[in-house]
């Protein structure tokens, strides 16, 4: 008995329903047809209960898929066991893959920071430049302040860390 083949055209003809059925359904709403969603990345935060940048900050990391876990403790004791020196600090200090974010590091970098997966210590900010993000909301009236996001990488002889440019903004507005 010979076996029906279906033809090429009508083959073609299935496909193109599918594929209108699968996009009609993805539209709507129709969970069975949704795109699977990227567990957030979790961060782990340690700042001042006061700090209203902080807050921002985190609503940026949290808009960029970041799961924030905040401690309200301040950051200056788990920098130094992180062993980020004072002088590349900022007002919030994270752990996020292993590394430590210091400041108001965008999300962006963070992203890239975790596909590179270079041998560092993290990425820091110093400081509390104006324009970066939680350093951006309209209180600053549009101010963005050049900055760089800095690579912070242990020395290979002796103790200490070494920083090279990671990303730089070089926006500078008002």
């Amino acid at each position: 008995m010979p076996q029906h083949r279906p033809s090429r055209r009508s083959a073609l003809l299935h496909l193109t329903a599918l594929t209108a059925l699968a996009t009609v359904a993805a539209t709507s709403g129709a969970s069975w047809a949704a795109a699977p969603t990227a567990q957030p990345i979790p961060v782990e935060l340690w700042k001042d209960p006061t700090c209203g940048c902080c807050h921002d900050w985190i609503t940026h990391m949290q808009d960029n898929g970041f799961a924030v876990t905040a401690h309200d403790t301040g950051n200056t004791a788990v920098r130094a066991k992180l062993g980020l020196p004072p002088e590349l600090g900022s007002c919030h200090t994270a752990l996020i893959g292993g590394y430590v974010i210091e400041g108001h590091v965008p999300a962006s970098d963070v992203r890239k920071l975790l596909a590179q997966k270079p041998k560092a210590l993290g990425l820091t900010v110093p400081g509390m430049v104006i324009g970066s993000p939680g350093m951006d909301t309209p209180a600053y009236n549009g101010r963005q302040d050049p900055y760089d996001v800095l690579l912070v990488t242990k020395k290979m002889l002796g103790s200490g860390v070494n920083t090279s440019v990671f990303t730089s903004y070089r926006h500078k507005t008002g």
